[in-house]
């Protein structure tokens, strides 16, 4: 099973997939963490370069570095541990950049979903938790944490950013379950277990 956690950046999904990859373990699941970019030794060479702040780049440029990572992950790592049997949970995975890269940058959305189904060679994820969070609390909790490049883009790149994963979640109901993650860490845990325990097979 392929499941991704997505969100803002301080709304908790690092946290939350920890979490719940102990609770898999905890059952005898075998589970593979992952992180996008990332991943690969081209992947995390990748993510430095997308994140750094003294590197200037184009809206394509991030978005095409973006889908070479993710490709690389994909084919070198999560494939081969899907074909295992082994649960797959991906901090972020293509989502992140239709809501990034479409949303927050602009970037016509045709386009990005031809780049995101190229990079992953059709793979999609059967379970997707959204983490949902106003924009205000996301930052209160991440103020103390440096920004990265694209952490640094302003309020208005975030506020469309959370436009796009609204949309994402009314076009994909089915895999997109939206969470939310205004309470505690336990709170936002239990609402992630009861629905994984509530449709399982």
């Amino acid at each position: 099973m392929f499941i991704t956690f997505e969100g803002i950046d301080g709304c908790g999904k690092s946290t939350q997939l920890k979490i719940l990859n102990e609770f898999l373990v905890s059952k005898n699941i075998k589970t593979l963490v992952i992180r996008e970019p990332g991943g690969t030794i081209l992947s995390e060479r990748i993510r430095d370069i997308l994140l750094s702040k003294s590197v200037d780049m184009t809206d394509l440029s991030e978005l095409l570095l973006f889908a070479a990572a993710r490709n690389s992950l994909v084919e070198k790592v999560i494939k081969p541990a899907l074909t295992n049997g082994i649960y797959v949970l991906s901090d972020r995975f293509y989502d992140s950049t239709s809501a990034y890269q479409g949303y927050g940058r602009g970037i016509d959305k045709e386009k990005i979903s031809l780049i995101n189904n190229l990079a992953t060679d059709g793979l999609k994820p059967d379970l997707t938790f959204y983490l949902k969070i106003p924009l205000e609390i996301a930052q209160k909790r991440s103020k103390k944490r440096e920004k990265d490049r694209i952490e640094s883009a302003g309020t208005n790149f975030f506020e469309n950013v959370i436009r796009g994963y609204e949309m994402i979640s009314i076009q994909e109901p089915n895999r997109f379950k939206v969470i939310d993650a205004k309470g505690s860490i336990r709170y936002t845990h239990n609402l992630i277990l009861n629905y994984m325990k509530n449709n399982s097979q």
